[in-house]
């Protein structure tokens, strides 16, 4: 007699490369910023432009490099003997877990980390599903690929902003301002364009390990294999459309919210961010983009004048990546215990999950920020959340205030 429980293993599989593609696109549009925020917000590319060249070169830097997918594809969560068995279902609570959390700081306008909003999802997942608690994970790929990492990136990508800040400044002391500042935006499509791409050779491969390890969880592929090239064409492509709708609440926020970014600092931050992406790529570390993007451009405020950052919404950011993690494994451990009533349980997470996200959108357009507004004055309703704007005037704030007073002759 056939269990009613049960659900069918291709079905769930298919749902489960559905989600992982959906979260793939919120990550597209959720970190677009970290390449794109500040050549925005220097006047060195257009809004327009900035997104599409940034979805083309996700798109390329996708197919670059598969070291990060074997990282979540086959070793943070222990298997095989000794092990624990993970199944399609857990996949699909965790991602419905880094869905929720994603779309949650998309709409506060905070730059957290999808990167940790997926493995939080997954390890909350696993460890409720298979009833291990958080000896379902391996501490050694965890604390090695996940959290040193965390730790380290931000850290070093801010001081090498901060570095190159000091030394871009010192260069053009003197110089004719005008030049420098047209030479620094030039400069800024080029390192943007470098960190657009190392983005698609990080980002995009982490969906492309959840859809492997989901094959491979349901007897579709061999344990140890690396991802299909079909899977990394349809995340390559996924990750591209999200980049290119633009997550523009999150590029006030980067771009405007933390520090009033001059060219130099801007290139100064994208060389920085590209340089520490590039290099966790190739160690295969799973690194936070967002949280490296964000720690070059406080680097960069940094080396132009510390009182130019704007440190309580530093601070909030800093909060968000802290929580990002327990979060997201909060969410996927309440939908993995609701998901193991069977069919209909799977039903109600897919129901309740799709409800959230289209109130999520429609409270979005209450203070709806865009390609025009970005860096711009825009309205603010006193309902709507912002991270940037935390008192802000009940009728207009500007999404970028006003510069503070320039010392030593780096304003410029």
């Amino acid at each position: 007699m056939k269990d009613s429980t049960a659900v069918d293993i291709s079905l769930l599989v298919v749902l489960v490369i559905c989600l992982a593609l959906f979260f793939d696109f919120t990550n597209g549009f959720h970190d677009t910023a970290n390449a794109m925020a500040t050549p925005i917000a220097t006047g060195a590319l257009k809004p327009k432009v900035a997104v599409s060249i940034a979805a083309i070169l996700n798109l390329v830097g996708a197919f670059l490099s598969t070291e990060v997918a074997r990282t979540i594809s086959g070793g943070l969560i222990r298997e095989g003997d000794g092990g624990i068995q993970i199944t399609p279902m857990m996949i699909f609570a965790g991602l419905i877990g880094a869905i929720m959390w994603n779309l949650t700081t998309w709409l506060l306008g905070l730059p957290s980390s999808s990167s940790h909003a997926l493995f939080g999802g997954l390890i909350g997942a696993v460890s409720v599903g298979a009833g291990a608690g958080f000896g379902a994970i391996d501490p050694g790929v965890f604390l090695s690929k996940i959290v040193f990492p965390a730790v380290l990136a931000p850290l070093t990508a801010a001081g090498v902003a901060f570095v190159a800040t000091k030394l871009a400044y010192a260069l053009t002391r003197g110089k004719q301002l005008g030049n420098a500042r047209r030479r620094f935006r030039l400069g800024q499509v080029f390192t943007s364009s470098m960190v657009s791409l190392a983005h698609g050779t990080n980002d995009a491969q982490k969906t492309m390990g959840v859809i492997t390890l989901a094959l491979i969880a349901a007897g579709f592929q061999k344990p140890g294999s690396g991802p299909e090239f079909w899977v990394i064409a349809v995340c390559a492509l996924a990750i591209a459309a999200g980049t290119y709708v633009g997550g523009w609440r999150i590029i006030r926020t980067v771009g405007t919210g933390i520090t009033d970014v001059s060219p130099a600092q801007g290139f100064a931050a994208e060389a920085s961010t590209t340089a520490t992406i590039l290099a966790s790529s190739h160690l295969g570390f799973a690194l936070s983009t967002t949280q490296v993007a964000s720690g070059s451009v406080i680097g960069a405020g940094l080396g132009r004048n510390p009182r130019s950052v704007r440190w309580r919404v530093a601070g909030r950011i800093g909060i968000a990546w802290l929580v990002t993690l327990p979060c997201a494994a909060a969410m996927a451990a309440v939908a993995e215990l609701i998901a193991r009533l069977g069919p209909l349980g799977v039903l109600a997470d897919t129901i309740v999950g799709a409800v959230v996200i289209i109130l999520m959108f429609r409270r979005s357009r209450r203070n709806p920020v865009n390609s025009k507004n970005v860096t711009g004055e825009i309205p603010v309703i006193e309902f709507t959340p912002s991270v940037v704007m935390p008192k802000a005037p009940p009728v207009i704030a500007s999404a970028k205030p006003k510069p503070p007073a320039d010392q030593g002759g780096q304003g410029k």
